[in-house]
Parts: C-alpha cells; sequence; structure tokens
C-alpha cells in the first residue's frame, strides 16, 4: 500500500470524528485496553503528561513539548485534529512520524483490529504510544481528544495533569452545563498525580467539582488563574506576544492571540510543578520554548499571520468561547476593510458565534470539505439573521482568492471559524 492508499484504507474503515461528527464517537475504553495489550502496554514504556481541557490544549500541548525539547528531553507529542497531515498528530521531537511507520501499522496489524471495529482515534492512540515506545522518548505530552473521564488517552498514569478550561463544546457527549463537562474533564485527574486547572472563569461549582475529585484521587491541585502568574499582555508587531509575568518579568511569545494569555498563565503554572517534582527545566528553556514553540514542533493556526500588505490571518477557535476572543482581537486591530472567510461544521453552536462577530466586515461564507461542514447558503442564510452580510463560495479556495482580489494592501483578510476552514486553507493556497 501506499501512504495515500494507507490513509484512504483508515479514514473509510475506521471512522472519523473530524470528518462525520458523532458517529465516530465510541464511549468506553474497551477497544483502547485490547490494542494496548495487543502492543504490550507501550504507554508504560515513557513518561506522560495529560492535557485536556475545551480551548487551548493544542497551544499548551505544543508549547510545553517545545520548553522540553528545549531543556533536552526526547518528546513524543500526540494531539489532534491535523490540519494539512496526518502524521501531524504524531511527533517526536517536532518531526512528524514517517510515512512508512503509518504503512507498517496497517499492514502488519489490520487483521488483529478490523475484527475490533475501532474508531479512528482509538487506532490513532495506539499507533502513537507504540512510535513512541519504538523510538525510546523521555517523555510525551499526550493531548485529550475528546472530554477525558473515556477518551482512549486516558489509559496512562501521567506526571502531571493538566486542564485548560472548561466551556461549551461537544454537549451532545460531554453534558450541556459547565459543571457536567467539568466532571467528564476531572475524569483525567489520577490518585496522587498534581493536577493544574488554568480557568474556572469564576464559577464556582466548576471549581468544586474539580476540588473534589482531586480530594477523592488525594491528588494535589493547582488553580493557575488564582495565582497571578500573568499581569498582562500585549501584541508584537510581528503576530507574537509580550507577557508581563510574576516569576519571569517580560516573557516573549511567538503565538499571538489574546487567549495565550491564559495558556500562559496555565503552562507556567504546570512548569513550576513539573520542576517540583524533578524535570530538568531552567528559565532558558521555557524563554525559548515560547519563543520558538512554532519551528520547534510544527504548531500551525493559531492567530497564524500569513503574510502582510494585505495583513492575512487564519485561526482555528471554532466555539463560542474561542470566537469571543477571535472577535476581539479582530475588533482591536486596524484596517481599512475587514474581510472574514469563514465557515463551521454543522454541530456547533453556529447563531450563538454569529453574534459575537463584527458586523462591519465583509464575510465570504463557505463550507470546509468534510462532511459535517455547514453548506454555506445555510450558514449565509443564518448569519444574515444576525446581521452579517456577504457572498458564498463552495470551497475556501474560491471564497479566499476572492477575499484576496478585492483587498487592498491596508485591509486585513481573516480566515477561520472551523479548524476545518483553517486546513483547506493552508493546504489549497499556502
Amino acid at each position: 500500500m501506499t501512504y495515500k492508499e494507507t490513509l484512504d484504507y483508515l479514514f473509510s474503515s475506521a471512522p472519523l470524528f473530524q470528518h462525520i461528527g458523532s458517529g465516530a464517537y465510541k464511549e468506553g475504553l474497551e477497544n483502547t485496553r485490547l490494542l494496548d495489550a495487543r502492543f504490550g502496554h507501550p504507554h508504560t514504556a515513557f513518561r506522560t503528561i495529560h492535557v485536556a481541557g475545551t480551548n487551548g490544549k493544542g497551544s499548551c500541548s505544543h508549547t510545553l513539548a517545545a520548553i522540553l525539547q528545549q531543556a533536552g528531553y526526547k518528546v513524543g507529542l500526540y494531539t489532534s485534529p491535523h490540519l494539512v497531515d496526518f502524521r501531524e498528530r504524531i511527533r517526536v521531537n517536532g518531526m512528524p512520524m514517517p510515512e512508512q511507520r503509518v504503512i507498517d501499522f496497517v499492514e502488519q496489524e489490520r487483521d488483529f483490529f478490523e475484527p475490533l471495529h475501532p474508531s479512528f482515534f482509538e487506532l490513532t492512540t495506539a499507533l502513537a504510544f507504540l512510535y513512541f515506545k519504538e523510538e525510546k522518548v523521555d517523555v510525551a505530552v499526550v493531548e485529550v481528544g475528546l472530554g477525558g473521564r473515556l477518551d482512549c488517552t486516558n489509559i496512562i498514569r501521567p506526571d502531571l495533569s493538566i486542564i485548560t478550561n472548561i466551556s461549551f463544546d461537544h454537549v451532545q457527549f460531554l453534558g450541556n452545563t459547565l459543571p457536567r463537562i467539568a466532571t467528564e474533564k476531572a475524569g483525567i485527574i489520577k490518585t496522587g498525580v498534581p493536577v493544574v486547572v488554568g480557568e474556572t472563569a469564576g464559577n464556582s461549582e466548576v471549581r468544586n467539582v474539580f476540588s473534589d475529585k482531586a480530594k477523592e484521587m488525594n491528588a494535589v491541585i493547582h488553580f493557575a488563574d488564582e495565582m497571578d502568574y500573568v499581569y498582562s499582555s500585549q501584541a508584537e508587531a510581528d503576530g507574537g506576544r509580550i507577557y508581563t509575568t510574576r516569576t519571569l518579568g517580560r516573557l516573549k511569545g511567538q503565538l499571538g492571540g489574546i487567549y495565550q494569555e491564559k495558556n500562559t498563565a496555565t503552562l507556567l503554572c504546570a512548569i513550576e510543578q513539573l520542576q517540583n517534582s524533578g524535570y530538568r527545566i531552567t528559565e532558558e528553556n521555557i524563554r525559548k520554548g515560547f519563543a520558538c514553540v512554532c519551528e520547534t514542533t510544527g504548531l500551525r493556526g493559531r492567530w497564524q499571520i500569513i503574510k502582510k500588505d494585505p495583513l492575512i490571518i487564519c485561526d482555528t477557535g471554532h466555539n463560542v468561547a474561542g470566537i469571543s476572543y477571535i472577535s476581539e482581537q479582530l475588533k482591536q486591530l486596524h484596517a481599512h476593510t475587514l474581510r472574514i472567510v469563514i465557515g463551521m461544521v454543522n454541530d456547533k453552536d453556529v447563531s450563538t458565534v454569529l453574534s459575537l462577530l463584527p458586523e462591519n466586515a465583509v464575510y465570504y461564507f463557505t463550507k470546509a470539505s468534510v462532511k459535517r461542514a455547514m453548506p454555506e447558503d445555510d450558514f449565509a442564510r443564518l448569519a444574515r439573521k444576525a446581521g452579517l452580510s456577504g457572498r458564498t463560495y463552495a470551497g475556501v479556495k474560491e471564497a479566499f482568492t476572492q477575499a484576496l482580489r478585492e483587498a487592498s494592501p491596508q485591509d486585513i483578510v481573516f480566515v477561520g471559524g472551523s479548524s476545518f476552514i483553517v486546513a483547506d486553507f493552508l493546504r489549497d493556497c499556502f
């Protein structure tokens, strides 16, 4: 099989959440444990750090991996979804796993896993842990796929658990109240393993969920947003961000979204706990990791500035909490005309997202190349009810091409609304 044939096989035979949504979700860890046993429990061969949360877990996972790499560790990084290439999900010291390893895994193991009818994520997690063992990583940063309690990454016993924040997303699986969602995320808290919670947004019920679970598991818990790690931040002309911090003073971060201020506080708290548990991480390692995360780990799509004149930005923020930050940051920018190429998937709170977007922008409504994508005409109809105006386009490339054709050097073109819109944009336009 070629690499493309292997991916086609995986995408067609194992349900992929990013393509079809709820039909790919499998509750429970039975398949995960069977696959884990098949490969000799590979996750026990290296140390791990577990990262859950509604938003920010990708940025936090990549930045933490970058800092650990700067500290001299051989680092596995497992994240999802991918934007352009499947192998983005599984990296060692920033390098995606080889295409041949993906091919070999499927050819050698399909007779075993086909009768199990595993989900795509179950297979991918098994492959990631096996590959990290083969590569003899020192530590792996493992991002939760969905939720926490029943996520198939939850077989690990990490050195540290991190929960970035809680907001509404995937409510059909995790619950329709913040405490219920928090209960699912809190499922990654393990006996005796310290946990960092990045943000509870002043919600005492959510805080109590985490505190109670940590007490039950005899785990020390730290609430980063109550510890003044970051006093303020400001955007830099190069797209990065400068933070004023309690522990490191002035800190330069490559990721420029205003939402990174919360992530930075979470990370500084997490790094402190790792240092306390014996990780050799210096101030220089932290500064270099924050300053060079994209080059170090291959992270893309987080308030990413593609080019200037006109300023072109893309961001994978895709739910109410993520879009609220993006909309706030767009409103802070000074542009002759703000042009927004946007589409969403049909299982998000589309109406609320649309209510957050700036009315004084020109919109290019489109859809991503996944089955979950909301048709552009339906999306535009909802947008017009929210007071937003623009035209529709069948695909991201057509929408962006038209936006760029109409833009002056003083304009801003933003591409987003969904991770899959950004994926199509990066694949087809740059």
